[in-house]
């Protein structure tokens, strides 16, 4: 990624609006919650979500957790059973994240579902994530703001010392009150994903002892095969057999390109949605060589498992 200069902005009404108009055309945004500083973009932007991953160095598209100012803006991405519910009339706005069913027509991008049919979600409750999120009017995909494998940042010069250089801007809130990232609980029934900064025992006493963790709701990566199209899926082919449909990179002919320019931001970007795409054609899937660097290693993880053996 080329190197910009990353702007401090304050917690004042200058500083929000810099920050929404950063996420309105697409940037990145370090940003204050009281677990740890998000790494936010817009979640409806494929190309926002890939440079999130890009910005972090991360190795594989896990799904991101999508920041909502309340409940009646996560009912417009996620299905609300009564459990759900009576989570969120306990807990939010907190450190807790649901996983949940996908409503039709949500329009996230699939990176930040890394191509689910479920969405993590949380409403944030420090007072500057809320401005920021309802100044911007629109769901917020947001990561720790820090590179990949690195300590979470709970103060701006933590986003600084890794992201300088890589993001458009950090708005400096202070400390995170928690410091800890958010609890996560997802599946059916309910199991513990992920602990965090809502004691297990607070959930419990809500909704009642909790699942064990169900391999169906595990996060995406462990598995040899996932994110299988039904078709059969060809890696490294440079043109498409007779009965296949070819997914392209770079300038080539194909049904299919994920990036006819060689972008491999945009490549990410388009990746589950061409997969679904070819998928509905009903016929055997080959796919272009993908450079093994930056995000294209993460593509040809994804691309492994979607041809691995099932």
């Amino acid at each position: 990624m080329n190197r910009i200069d990353t702007q401090t902005l304050h917690p004042n009404a200058q500083g929000i609006a810099a920050a929404v108009a950063v996420l309105g055309r697409g940037g990145l945004v370090g940003f204050p919650t009281e677990t740890v500083y998000g790494l936010g973009g817009d979640a409806r932007n494929g190309r926002a979500v890939a440079q999130i991953f890009a910005a972090k160095g991360r190795p594989s598209f896990n799904p991101l957790i999508v920041h909502v100012p309340d409940l009646e803006a996560a009912r417009r991405f996620a299905q609300f059973d009564d459990t759900a519910l009576q989570l969120a009339a306990a807990f939010w706005p907190a450190a807790l994240t649901l996983v949940l069913p996908l409503v039709t027509g949500h329009g996230l991008s699939p990176l930040v579902t890394a191509g689910l049919e479920t969405v993590a979600i949380r409403v944030p409750a420090h007072p500057l994530a809320q401005q920021i999120l309802r100044a911007f009017d629109g769901p917020v995909a947001a990561p720790s703001a820090n590179l990949s494998g690195r300590i979470s940042p709970t103060k701006a010069a933590h986003v600084l010392a890794d992201l300088s250089g890589i993001i458009d801007a950090v708005v400096d809130g202070g400390g995170c009150p928690v410091g800890l990232e958010s609890t996560i609980i997802g599946g059916e029934p309910p199991a513990l994903l992920r602990p965090g900064g809502i004691a297990v025992e607070q959930i419990e006493a809500i909704i009642g002892p909790l699942a064990k963790r169900a391999n169906q709701i595990t996060a995406p990566g462990q598995l040899a095969s996932h994110y299988a199209p039904d078709a059969s899926v060809r890696l490294n082919a440079n043109q498409a057999h007779p009965g296949e449909v070819l997914l392209g990179f770079g300038p080539m002919q194909s049904d299919l390109n994920l990036s006819v320019s060689g972008d491999l931001i945009e490549a990410a970007a388009h990746l589950f949605d061409h997969l679904h795409r070819l998928n509905a054609l009903g016929q055997p899937i080959a796919v272009a060589p993908i450079p093994d660097k930056g995000l294209g290693r993460a593509i040809n993880d994804r691309l492994r498992r979607a041809a691995a053996p099932r």
